[in-house]
């Protein structure tokens, strides 16, 4: 089994788990993983802009991209937001997805995750397949939301670091919201950035 096909499984696991504190109301934390080369990545004027180009006004995307660029500026990044303009470019995507709670057996999670790839083309970001309707949230359901950010240069595409984060909260709780949620998993995403590479942690 190669390393991603591994950190996959280790991240279904640790899913499993946080269904467990989440049906239960608490916050367990946020699985994250992330992938890069072990090099320095140089820091330096970077925008923020989604993955699908038609969500780049929205007041959405804002709020989320809001998130990680406070983050970004921590770690040394000086954030434009006029996008468009930098060399470097952080590209967001968010994705929720619903599913019953627990029933006598078993869990189905609802954000699939995907492995990572360097170079010219990566596959960060995660499928989502929802057990139920996403819109429309019923009490006893739980609300899986899942950040990927994607570090690349914008001339070539390279990519220098990718990573994703995910939580799952009962229906009608803060961290269901995407806004919430985009909080919590950005801060988790980059602590301790860059990370240790192809690893699935839990971060509180």
């Amino acid at each position: 089994m190669n390393t991603f096909a591994r950190s996959s499984c280790v991240l279904f696991a640790s899913l499993l788990l946080a269904g467990c504190a989440a049906e239960m109301g608490g916050y367990s934390g946020a699985s994250v993983t992330r992938f890069h080369l072990g090099q320095q990545i140089a820091r330096g004027p970077i925008a923020v802009e989604p993955a699908d180009p038609a969500d780049a006004n929205s007041l959405e995307f804002n709020q989320i991209a809001a998130a990680v660029e406070r983050e970004l500026a921590r770690l040394g990044w000086e954030v434009d937001e006029r996008r468009g303009d930098t060399e470097q470019v952080a590209v967001v995507r968010i994705d929720q997805a619903a599913r019953q709670g627990r029933r006598g057996g078993g869990f189905s999670v609802g954000v699939g995750v995907g492995g990572a790839s360097f170079g010219r083309r990566s596959a960060v970001g995660g499928s989502v397949g929802a057990t139920v309707p996403v819109s429309g949230y019923r009490r006893g359901q739980l609300v899986a939301t899942l950040l990927s950010v994607r570090i690349q240069r914008r001339s070539d595409a390279t990519v220098a670091w990718e990573g994703r984060a995910e939580l799952e909260a009962p229906a009608g709780s803060p961290d269901a919201s995407r806004g919430a949620a985009a909080d919590r998993l950005a801060a988790a995403l980059f602590r301790d950035f860059p990370g240790e590479s192809g690893r699935t942690i839990r971060v509180r």
